[in-house]
């Protein structure tokens, strides 16, 4: 079996962990506080973090040294709140909706981009974007009634993960992947700590069987999806990953009675078009830039 073939089965591995770790966290979601389930999920997640990064090159040591402290912190806990934005979105969107506005994801990164790393965006790029806020619109319209502000907290959930893509690729230019993996699950574990025994919970015996399945996905789930970026480049990971909005609408509509309707799936598509468009664009880019031969001082002028 090739690399790359490994490299696929490991990304759809992943993303199937991915939405039965939703369709859990949508479920005890409506019947727990999100920061209780989201406390007892990154204790697992931490656990996974500094194991993997024991086992590492250079141990824990290693992981632990990072050049920008204050950032890798912050966004471990960026994530840890996303999350919990999530678990609500879920409860109050639904599993199908909620996957639909995160497909704009990729769109807010590159806009964020901008200003917060000076990339430079081509047309091409602008015009994948505007296209794909229109589909978003789409999925914010499902009929004809009016705005419902429920649907802010899916948009927050996709700009809050936009800000933690941004601040994982400025910490990447001095830091090691696991070192930023290490901070993710640690972090994000001590702040979710802080906060969560107020919201302590006496769970039925059923649902620590569901807790217990949510910790088991949500590290094997980074695990296959760790394997997977080994194997491939981000630029043929990413297009992949709107699978998740497919297996998030089959599970949606068949376990939990969610409804799509025209507009949803027309911006859906949309939307999951522009944000490949976009991904795309950026891997021809990154590509071009690198062929780029960087001036000798003969060429620099004074």
């Amino acid at each position: 079996m090739t690399s790359k073939r490994t490299g696929y089965i490991f990304v759809f591995t992943a993303l199937v962990i991915f939405s039965i770790q939703d369709a859990i966290s949508k479920h005890l979601g409506s019947l727990y506080p999100p920061v209780f389930i989201t406390m007892i999920r990154y204790w697992a997640f931490a656990s996974f973090a500094i194991v993997l990064a024991s086992r590492s090159r250079g141990g824990l040591a290693a992981a632990v040294r990072t050049k920008r402290p204050a950032l890798q912190v912050l966004r471990g806990i960026l994530l840890a709140v996303q999350i919990v934005v999530v678990i609500i979105s879920f409860s109050t969107v639904g599993l199908a909706h909620s996957q639909a506005i995160f497909s704009a994801g990729p769109l807010f990164v590159a806009l964020l981009a901008m200003p917060l790393l000076g990339e430079r965006v081509g047309w091409r790029r602008w015009t994948a974007i505007i296209v794909g806020l229109m589909g978003v619109l789409l999925i914010l319209k499902p009929d004809d009634s009016a705005f419902d502000t429920k649907f802010l907290i899916p948009i927050t959930c996709a700009v809050m993960f936009a800000i933690y893509v941004i601040s994982t690729r400025l910490v990447s230019r001095d830091d090691s992947s696991m070192t930023s993996f290490f901070y993710t699950g640690v972090a994000g574990a001590v702040a979710i700590t802080l906060v969560g025994p107020f919201y302590w919970t006496t769970l039925a015996p059923a649902d620590w069987a569901w807790m217990l399945m949510l910790c088991i996905t949500g590290t094997s789930s980074h695990f296959a999806l760790i394997k997977a970026y080994e194997l491939l480049d981000a630029s043929e990971v990413q297009p992949l990953t709107y699978l998740q909005l497919v297996f998030a609408s089959i599970i949606g509509v068949s376990i939990f009675g969610e409804t799509l309707n025209l507009n949803m799936i027309v911006g859906s598509v949309i939307v999951v078009g522009a944000g490949i468009f976009t991904v795309w664009r950026e891997s021809v880019v990154a590509r071009r830039d690198a062929r780029k031969p960087e001036p000798s001082s003969s060429q620099t002028l004074p």
